[in-house]
């Protein structure tokens, strides 16, 4: 037996594969969570000044910026993070949560998505199994979770991982992965323009924005990836959840009701709530009205 063989029959082997993996993979995360909004807002202030540059105008040389570079550094003394420093959850833990450098706390929230994508990678695998539902489904899964503390963060969805996101529902798809292909299209367009309506209807009557292009792509890509029938349940809980939610707080932060709340995350829980549960929810929510 090879020990791909081992590996897949032995299912707390396959899981603590699947939870060291996760741990991996949530440490880049992090990187990603953080840096791609900056390069979002470096490209757009390039661009800006790109326009307002003379023809024969060159823009000095700024150093690279991107998700690789520059290495990973402490931002209030700029000791930069070695290899040791950077192991998941334990370097965080052995330092105490504080830079070795000047000795500034760093955020828990770094270990605390670490341990979520382990905790949620293994969980998929235990669940469909060494299977290839269960590639896409960690794929899926990954990107949710960068979506989900980016928007948090910053109301932004970026493109960079939306739009991929619906092609790789689209082709997983391909041969009825998780849906028709057929279901998965009509998904893919039913999810845009659902939100699409709702945000042109609701800025006709108020003349504001109520939500951004983004959670009309998001929306499309969990349609590509789960097809049609999954929106109405989708778009429930994420209503739901986010009126709960949000209103909860704009009381505690003693905010006004025009405070902006994205509604990207509400999408993603979402979204890998039905994942998980997608028949169980459909029954719930909608099996009394058969």
């Amino acid at each position: 037996m090879s020990d791909y063989a081992v590996l897949f029959a032995n299912p707390p082997l396959f899981g603590g594969f699947l939870f060291v993996l996760g741990l991996l993979v949530g440490s880049f995360l992090n990187v990603v969570i953080h840096r791609l909004p900056k390069m979002m807002e470096n490209d757009f202030r390039h661009e800006c000044s790109c326009l307002d540059l003379p023809a024969d105008a060159t823009e000095p040389e700024k150093p690279r910026y991107n998700l690789v570079l520059p290495r990973s550094a402490c931002p209030h003394c700029g000791h930069q993070i070695t290899a040791l420093e950077n192991i998941p959850v334990i370097s965080y833990l052995a330092l105490r949560g504080r830079c070795r450098g000047c000795g500034a706390k760093i955020s828990p929230r770094y270990p605390i998505i670490e341990l979520l994508t382990a905790l949620v990678t293994m969980h998929l695998g235990l669940h469909f199994g060494p299977t290839p539902l269960v590639v896409g489904a960690i794929a899926l899964s990954w990107a949710l979770i960068a979506l989900i503390f980016i928007d948090a963060d910053t109301t932004l969805l970026p493109d960079d991982i939306t739009l991929p996101l619906l092609w790789l529902g689209l082709l997983f798809n391909l041969y009825g992965g998780f849906t028709p292909l057929s279901a998965a299209v009509v998904g893919a367009v039913a999810g845009y323009l659902s939100l699409w309506s709702v945000y042109w209807i609701f800025k006709k009557l108020t003349g504001k924005e109520g939500m951004g292009y983004g959670d009309f792509k998001l929306l499309a890509a969990l349609g590509a990836w789960f097809g049609w029938a999954a929106l109405p349940a989708i778009i429930l809980l994420s209503s739901l959840a986010g009126s709960v939610i949000g209103i909860g707080l704009i009381i505690a932060a003693k905010r006004g009701f025009d405070t902006r709340i994205p509604f990207g995350p509400y999408l993603g829980v979402a979204g890998w709530l039905y994942l998980i549960y997608g028949q169980t929810l459909q029954q719930m929510l909608f099996g009394s009205l058969h």
